[in-house]
C-alpha cells in the first residue's frame, strides 16, 4: 500500500470531534447573535442544547467520523425532517451565513474549509422546499 491509497476523511482533515463540536457551537452562537439569522433562529426551540447535540452527531458521521447519528436516528432523511419549515433562498442563505462564519472560526486548514463549504453549500441548497 502506498500513501496515495490512504483516504483521509473530511472528519480527519478538519480536526475531528473537537473541531465538529466547536463548529456546531459557533454556528448556533452565530444564529443566536446575528440579526440576519432571526428567521431561522425562530424555527428552533428556545433551548438549543438538544439540537446542538444532534447536529454534532450528524456532522461527525456526515464528514466520515464515527457513526453517532444513524444508530439512534436512522437514515437522516433531512428533507423529510425539515419539511414543516419553510426553507427558501433567504433561509438557506441565513443558515450558510452562520455556518460559514463558524467554519472560518474553527476550521484552520483553508483547503479543507473550502471543500467542506462546497459540500455544506450543496446540502443547504438541497434543503430548500419553497
Amino acid at each position: 500500500m502506498t500513501s496515495t491509497d490512504v483516504t483521509i476523511t473530511m472528519f480527519e482533515r478538519i480536526g475531528g470531534r473537537a473541531t465538529i463540536n466547536a463548529l456546531v457551537d459557533r454556528f448556533y452562537d452565530r444564529m443566536d447573535a446575528l440579526a440576519q439569522a432571526k428567521t431561522i433562529r425562530a424555527m428552533h426551540a428556545d433551548d438549543l442544547g438538544p439540537i446542538r447535540d444532534v447536529l454534532k452527531r450528524y456532522l461527525t458521521e456526515w464528514t466520515g467520523g464515527p457513526k453517532l447519528y444513524s444508530p439512534e436516528k436512522g437514515h437522516p432523511r433531512l428533507r423529510q425532517r425539515h419539511i414543516g419549515f419553510a426553507i427558501g433562498d433567504a433561509e438557506r442563505d441565513a443558515w450558510l451565513l452562520c455556518m460559514r462564519g463558524a467554519m472560518e472560526e474553527t476550521v484552520t486548514d483553508s483547503a479543507a474549509r473550502q471543500d467542506l463549504d462546497k459540500a455544506i453549500s450543496g446540502l443547504a441548497d438541497w434543503m430548500r422546499n419553497r
